[in-house]
């Protein structure tokens, strides 16, 4: 029995060694091609070593037996192109230990302990199966290059000390070699933060992943890189993206985490205080600094994405422009307000002179050279205004320029309620030689609905509703287009100067909101070859076009008048009434003020209805004579200012207002008699 025995073992073992010849013979072709150690014909060193390619032979065996099997060609390190983690091998398990490289558009990776199939997929050791790496979207919110590389190069030195516990020393050199090669060029095109979806059976592996990532960012062994001066950079950094967190996360009711950032941001300032290089920073440095990653790892993973972020901004921008405009069309209205309300220190100037004049003896109410206000020889001034000031200024600023003061003459119109005061002031204040004419507008008995139109229309149900009735829905609320100006009929009178001075023969037209600096005699002077109105064109102006002012929708408007001609500027304007009598101007106004009763040609005011009025009859005079936008242009020059015969403060911002602009006031003040009676009574300081 015992021999038997003896035999049946002996032939068994022989079996065993033929069918053990057999096997490391099927499987030792796929061990080469896949890289994983076979640990029952392999010991751990020898396994390891040729797997990491420390024998040459191996890697040409590994080469044939690849062709062998008609598997695809291997790649180089160099030309890899999915992004794949620093990968740990040993008996048991695999853990990521890195971050992708790539220099000049190719992903690098180092591969630790276990094959890696080059064109994308890894190759586990035990089952075969393969592990799907997927990158995620990167944000806008990574760390600088510096602080990627040398968070790279604190990767490899962690994994370099779990390596030598293996064995596995050449790869992690040769890994640390390529991050700091890469670092050298400067070409560090890479995110951080990428991570890995770990595919595999197991939850262990990729809770071991995670936790393998996180210890190396925070670990005490913590090597930053090889540069000079790296932890300065990796401070400033951290520093830069705190200070973006801190921006966001009011708004998202993250208090605890604001309180923590705000913390660990003083700790690392203090460590950081003035040091230029890293020998000057405190000892206990990198403890902050790992602090630091740690609580901004941990707001990157509660807080929204950049997306989210860039949406919030845009809503929060369109809310600010929608109140922007709003608080535009606030302040235009409230503008709007204040330039036409009469300051009380004027109004208190209209009383004082009313109760003087209505108070004095008739004796003292007469203007002395009344012959000479129907003298077409003359040169005579037409000014149309409810302002006491304003026209005393006017005629102030004229006569001083003059050089024959008993030549010039002025008829100023004004309405009911400013006829005394008006009146009061000039007898008050004498012009010398020159004449001067104060009529009440109201013993214009002619001007009437029956002869006029806009008398008319001023007085119709549809513009009262218009200027007292401002219901909700109304689509046009534009304040501008309700100025009470446009229900005086002072406004119109300058289209009825032929009815007016009806002995004279030209007529110099002047706004109360004007200054003259010059001697305008010579405009009586100027032949304006047939045309009844001499003005200054304003082509320079884009809005003072044709197409600004009338609608050209309309086919009445589009047949008669070109869209992109030139505009004039009423202010400063030279009629000749000989002409306009001969032409028929007066009823030329009438037709079109009747077409636009319902004003779908043009909206309320005078320069429209000038400008089709006058349409091909007016000269166009030298833009020196005449100065616009002193009441709404900041850019005015002093030399423009000068060098104008004319200057004209046309907008809302008038001199003679507190929202006037400054800069321009002076040209206005200088021609306001501060010692007056009446100025020091009502306290009027210009």
């Amino acid at each position: 029995m015992a021999g038997a025995a003896r035999r049946w073992w002996r032939k068994w073992r022989a079996r065993d060694a033929v069918l053990a010849l057999l096997i490391a013979s099927v499987l030792a072709p796929l061990a080469l091609y896949s890289g994983a150690p076979i640990s029952p014909f392999s010991g751990p060193n020898l396994s390891r070593s040729r797997a990491l390619g420390r024998d040459p032979s191996n890697l040409i065996a590994r080469n044939e037996v690849g062709k062998r099997l008609n598997a695809l060609p291997q790649d180089t390190l160099d030309t890899m192109k999915e992004p794949a983690r620093i990968v740990a091998s040993d008996a048991n398990n695999m853990a990521i230990m890195g971050n992708p490289l790539r220099q000049g558009g190719v992903i690098q990776q180092v591969v630790m302990g276990s094959s890696i199939d080059r064109s994308g997929g890894s190759r586990g050791s035990n089952d075969g199966r393969a592990r799907n790496v997927e990158e995620e979207k990167e944000s806008s919110c990574h760390p600088s290059k510096g602080a990627r590389v040398d968070a790279m190069v604190t990767t490899l030195k962690e994994g370099a000390q779990l390596r030598k516990q293996s064995g596995l020393n050449n790869v992690a050199e040769g890994g640390e070699h390529k991050v700091r090669a890469m670092h050298t060029t400067g070409d560090l095109n890479v995110p951080f933060d990428k991570e890995i979806t770990d595919n595999r059976s197991s939850g262990q592996i990729t809770d071991a992943i995670s936790e393998k990532s996180d210890a190396m960012i925070i670990s005490s062994n913590t090597s930053y890189s090889t540069t000079p001066d790296s932890m300065i950079l990796v401070i400033k950094d951290q520093l830069k993206r705190a200070k973006k967190y801190i921006r966001f996360l009011p708004s998202r009711g993250n208090h605890g985490f604001i309180k923590d950032l705000r913390r660990r941001m003083r700790d690392i300032q203090q460590a950081l205080g003035g040091a230029t290089v890293d020998r000057q920073l405190p000892k206990n440095v990198r403890g902050k600094i790992r602090a630091m990653e740690l609580i901004l790892r941990k707001i990157r993973q509660v807080h929204d994405n950049c997306v989210a972020a860039i949406d919030k901004l845009q809503t929060t921008l369109h809310s600010a422009e929608n109140q922007l405009e709003a608080h535009k069309q606030q302040a235009n209205y409230v503008a709007q307000i204040a330039a036409k309300a009469l300051p009380k220190r004027l109004h208190c100037l209209a009383l004082l002179l009313t109760n003087e004049y209505y108070s004095s003896s008739s004796s003292n109410k007469l203007f002395p050279y009344e012959d000479k206000l129907e003298d077409p020889k003359l040169q005579h001034y037409a000014l149309f205004s409810d302002n006491v000031l304003a026209a005393a200024v006017v005629v102030n600023s004229t006569l001083v320029h003059v050089k024959n003061p008993a030549d010039h003459v002025f008829h100023i119109v004004t309405d009911k309620l400013n006829y005394a005061a008006m009146r009061m002031w000039f007898l008050a204040n004498p012009l010398g030689k020159a004449a001067v004419q104060v009529q009440n507008i109201e013993d214009f008995t002619w001007l009437n609905s029956s002869y006029s139109p806009v008398m008319k229309q001023l007085g119709s149900h549809f513009m009262i509703d218009y200027y007292f009735s401002t219901p909700q829905n109304r689509p046009d609320r534009n304040p501008k287009f309700r100025n009470p100006k446009y229900l005086s009929i002072l406004n119109h009178l300058r289209f009825y100067l032929p009815e007016i001075f009806p002995r004279l023969n030209k007529v110099l037209f002047l706004d109360d909101d004007i200054v003259v600096q010059q001697d305008l005699s010579a405009l009586w002077s100027i032949d304006l070859k047939g045309k009844v109105n001499g003005a200054v064109q304003t082509c320079g102006e884009v809005f003072h076009r044709f197409d600004r002012y009338l609608n050209f929708s309309n086919p009445l408007i589009a047949k008669n008048f070109d869209r992109r001609a030139c505009g004039w500027a009423y202010g400063m304007n030279m009629f000749d009434l000989s002409e306009w009598r001969r032409q028929n101007i007066t009823d030329v106004y009438h037709y079109w003020q009747g077409q636009n009763e319902h004003r779908l040609l043009w909206k309320l005011g005078t320069l429209p209805a000038g400008l089709v009025t006058f349409w091909n009859r007016t000269f166009p005079l030298d833009r020196s004579w005449h100065l616009l936008g002193l009441g709404y242009k900041q850019n005015v020059t002093p030399k423009d200012i000068e060098r104008a015969a004319v200057i004209h403060y046309n907008g809302n911002l008038k001199p003679w207002l507190e929202v006037g602009l400054s800069k321009y006031h002076k040209y206005w003040t200088k021609y306001v008699n501060s010692d007056q009676a009446f100025i020091r009574g009502c306290n009027i300081h210009p």
